[in-house]
């Protein structure tokens, strides 16, 4: 399984763009960076798009992706939960913000729409499929994708601490997880829903008493201008874990 990360922040600028994984060139991850980074021809082969909440710098280029699909008279696959769902409804594809994607053509919407639940795995694309709930403001799940060859990763998506319950339900060979701010910012971090390395820390090691090991771990949704920061306390949690840990950037692969 090839992870190809198209974008790994939590902003949009020359050098970095907003998260957006894309497994083995047809299964997508969040659509924050999707079709900046892809060609016509590419976004016409993807299989799904897995939504992980409605927040805008993870559902922004549904309407472009939708639109690119629509002129060639096929359909797009995207799954997510139901707020993700009414959100591109109401406020995206509502036919004054863009067309209506969802709905048109009658016969052969050019988004077809599945609802997930959390802790049913699903079949999509060739993987398995979980939705595991995370904490965050609004109503968010990670993904857990396994290959068909057995191999696992879990993307929490955006999340702060408390994820004990959600680590009982997976077990990923490798986890990537947010790190939005540095320690210096934990209070914001908390009150929005977001990690430090600190609260990564102590999340890995609630982990690792759960599950009996650790994960190879890489981090996204990084604010860049505060990167460098986080990266040193990156270094230095990971020293206590006695584990790597990655800081992705825009075009980075990994291999599962």
């Amino acid at each position: 399984m090839n992870i190809r990360f198209l974008g790994a922040h939590n902003v949009e600028s020359q050098k970095t763009g907003c998260i957006c994984l894309l497994i083995d060139d047809v299964l997508a991850i969040d659509a924050g960076a999707l079709t900046g980074n892809l060609s016509i021809p590419a976004q016409r082969s993807l299989k799904a798009v897995l939504l992980t909440h409605q927040h805008y710098d993870h559902i922004r280029d549904i309407p472009i992706l939708a639109m690119n699909i629509y002129h060639s008279g096929t359909s797009v696959c995207v799954y997510s939960t139901k707020d993700v769902r009414e959100a591109l409804s109401s406020h995206l594809l509502n036919g004054e913000l863009y067309s209506k994607f969802l709905e048109r053509p009658v016969e052969n919407p050019t988004i077809r729409f599945t609802i997930v639940e959390p802790h049913r795995t699903e079949q999509i694309a060739g993987y398995s499929v979980l939705p595991v709930p995370v904490n965050h403001p609004v109503t968010t799940v990670g993904y857990q994708v396994t290959s068909p060859e057995g191999e696992a990763m879990f993307y929490t998506a955006d999340t702060g601490p408390g994820l004990e319950e959600c680590w009982q339900h997976i077990s990923p060979r490798v986890l990537i997880t947010e790190v939005t701010l540095p320690d210096r910012f934990s209070e914001i971090a908390l009150e929005a829903g977001h990690m430090t390395p600190t609260l990564l820390q102590q999340e890995m090691i609630t982990f690792r008493k759960v599950k009996g090991y650790l994960p190879e771990i890489v981090t996204v949704h990084m604010s860049p201008e505060l990167e460098d920061e986080i990266r040193i306390q990156i270094k230095d949690v990971a020293e206590t874990l006695g584990t790597p840990i990655t800081l992705a950037y825009e075009g980075m692969q990994l291999q599962v």
